[in-house]
């Protein structure tokens, strides 16, 4: 029945009505796939996106027997020629390659063979990309990023439960090896029951956000059009936009251990930002900057840092930073705390009432090694190769088993639409004097029935 829906008419009514759209019958069929009972044993990829990020999926694929980079799809001439050096470095077959321009992915699209795809574009192409290919008949993984608006989380949603095709949220701190053993800590009960968790994104990006556009990675204050990677375009958004726009790798971990769209969801939020100073001290106090250079005239919107506090259904609250363009080491401030105890990433202590001393902080790795999750114990070996510590590792590998098994990733499109929501709805929190913003239901009622599946038996 869904896939006789009308796409233009689909497309056409998406909205945050989305409901009036996509019916529970037509749902409840898109999550029995009936296709989930074919395998494949070996995937033929595409990968819309070659830039870092991007070739960083290709470089774990090319690394796996069970993978085949069919095709990849980027406008940038440099990144598309350092990604096919790096296939043919490794003996394997010269992809296709629609580099024709924004829109030739769609081209790939078209392509029957291409089992999956993996999305790694910048920001605003993300939902277009995701949504093109899931009605494609696509098995889809997308890089991480803030949502623009709720209408676009909406149609990851609606797109997914009108085709059946299944879309993975490529979050890869929930797979980081100390949040995977405090996960463990969680279930096993040694927190308590559980009342506030932190996280956050707390990263001095300056110089990411700023090159001087010439050779890769060198220092400078261009961006945009004269800057470099992802100073071409990520700059823009600290310039028109002031809100969290970076919120998964601090909600993913803490939603996976509060259970979110699983007997738990968000609620509402409120938000707050400081005022913004950061982006433009660093232009100005530059080398290749100073008062007179014309960036020092660009106004930035984005506060230095957005605080965000979210309400649960269960009643804890979820804290958030985002924090990028201060001086500052690299944390993402995780906390749990709970009725019997507190683990707190910064310090890389805790303390377990009536396990640790009382009123003093303990070392945790002892605790960490002793509640390490079966998956690294499993993988670690495997995991030492990826990137970001090994958590690539974890969060590709689970993208490809189940792309492979055509069944749902623990990571889904309800998971992405929610996590996503949060960048639009602290934007408006802000803008209305930190007013309280309602989180949209995207699970449709579905959130009590759902029970936890991260990283639970196998895992992939």
């Amino acid at each position: 029945m869904a896939n006789k829906l009308d796409r233009r008419t689909f497309l056409r009514n998406t909205s945050l009505a989305g409901a009036a759209v996509v019916t529970p019958d037509i749902a409840r069929s898109a999550i029995r796939n009936p296709k989930s009972a074919i395998r494949k044993d070996k995937l033929r990829l595409g990968f819309i996106g070659t830039g870092l990020r991007g070739q960083s999926h290709v470089e774990l694929a090319l690394l796996r027997d069970d993978c085949e980079v069919a095709a990849i799809a980027d406008p940038e001439p440099r990144m598309v020629a350092d990604t096919l050096k790096m296939i043919a470095d490794k003996g394997k077959l010269r992809p296709d390659v629609y580099d024709k321009g924004n829109y030739d992915y769609q081209r790939l699209l078209q392509d029957k063979n291409i089992d999956a795809v993996v999305v790694a574009t910048p920001w605003e192409w993300h939902t277009q990309q995701c949504v093109a290919a899931m009605q494609a008949g696509k098995y889809v993984a997308t890089e991480v990023c803030g949502g623009f608006s709720l209408d676009e989380c909406w149609q990851l949603v609606n797109t997914h439960e009108a085709t059946g095709t299944h879309l993975m949220f490529l979050e890869n701190v929930c797979y980081r090896r100390d949040v995977m053993a405090v996960l463990q800590m969680v279930r096993e009960g040694l927190f308590g029951e559980l009342i506030h968790l932190e996280g956050g994104y707390q990263h001095d990006l300056r110089g990411v956000k700023f090159n001087d556009g010439a050779t890769p990675y060198d220092s400078g204050v261009e961006f945009g059009e004269r800057g470099w990677s992802e100073a071409k375009w990520r700059t823009k958004h600290s310039v028109h936009r002031n809100g969290d726009l970076y919120p998964t790798h601090g909600i993913g971990p803490v939603a996976m251990m509060t259970n979110i769209n699983r007997g738990n969801r968000f609620l509402y939020l409120t938000s707050t930002a400081s005022k913004a100073r950061g982006l433009h001290d660093y232009i100005v106090n530059h080398p290749k900057g100073g008062p007179g250079h014309p960036n020092a005239k660009v106004l930035f919107n984005l506060g230095d840092v957005v605080t965000t506090i979210i309400k649960t259904s269960n009643g804890e609250t979820i804290l958030l930073s985002h924090d990028t363009d201060l001086p500052r080491p690299y944390s993402l401030g995780f906390r749990v705390q709970g009725t019997k105890g507190i683990w707190m990433d910064v310090n890389k202590s805790l303390l377990l009432e009536g396990k640790t001393k009382t009123h003093a902080w303990e070392n945790a790795q002892t605790w960490l090694d002793q509640y390490d999750h079966p998956l690294w114990k499993k993988y670690g070996a495997d995991a030492k190769a990826a990137g970001h510590g090994g958590m690539d590792f974890f969060v590709f590998h689970h993208f490809v088993e189940c792309a492979k098994r055509n069944i749902a990733p623990q990571m889904d499109v309800y998971d992405a639409a929610t996590w996503l929501a949060i960048t639009p709805l602290s934007e408006a929190s802000i803008a209305t004097g930190s007013s309280p913003q309602a989180f949209p239901d995207f699970t449709r009622g579905r959130w009590t029935e759902r029970k936890p599946d991260f990283a639970f038996g196998e895992g992939f």
